[in-house]
């Protein structure tokens, strides 16, 4: 495991690691915050991203989280019918609070609580995706079957 890791980064790599997961966390000195950034700053499609986005169940003022495709926007209306979930836009201190991470290095695990997490059934072209580790500057590269044995995600059609 590489000690040299950022605290966030460092949770994420011991996460994976004691549940017997090869992955690396890599730390990269170019931004990861958006899903261009980071295609950008690893050399892949930005389709290859998986991007975590939280948001608020307003029924029951808890996280979910979304993992899609960088290449896609999410169609909230389509994951609330298929969900039965009222999704509404979460800011930084809700996801902060309920998830540990800050926006824009939300990993797809390693959270404070379980989420309930759909992902982006578009991620399932790649033979490898990436996604983030706990800082706009962290990632590691998995497989699509990868993020669902992790995650516990549920596959949907979510974007736009």
């Amino acid at each position: 495991m590489n000690s040299q890791l950022s605290s966030r980064a460092r949770i994420v790599q011991e996460y994976l690691s004691q549940r017997g997961f090869p992955f690396e966390v890599q730390e990269l000195s170019t931004s990861t915050r958006t899903a261009q950034e980071a295609a950008d700053s690893i050399g892949c499609r930005v389709g290859q991203i998986a991007k975590s986005l939280i948001f608020k169940d307003a029924n029951t003022d808890k996280a979910v989280l979304i993992i899609a495709s960088g290449a896609n926007r999410v169609n909230l209306a389509k994951v609330e019918h298929t969900a039965g979930l009222k999704l509404e836009k979460a800011d930084g201190k809700f996801v902060k609070e309920k998830v540990g991470f800050p926006i824009g290095g939300v990993p797809p695990v390693a959270h404070k609580e379980p989420l309930q997490t759909f992902l982006d059934q578009e991620l399932q072209q790649y033979d490898v995706i990436w996604a983030a580790a706990g800082t706009p500057f962290a990632v590691f590269k998995l497989t699509p079957g990868d993020l669902e044995e992790l995650t516990g995600g549920c596959w949907i059609n979510l974007a736009e």
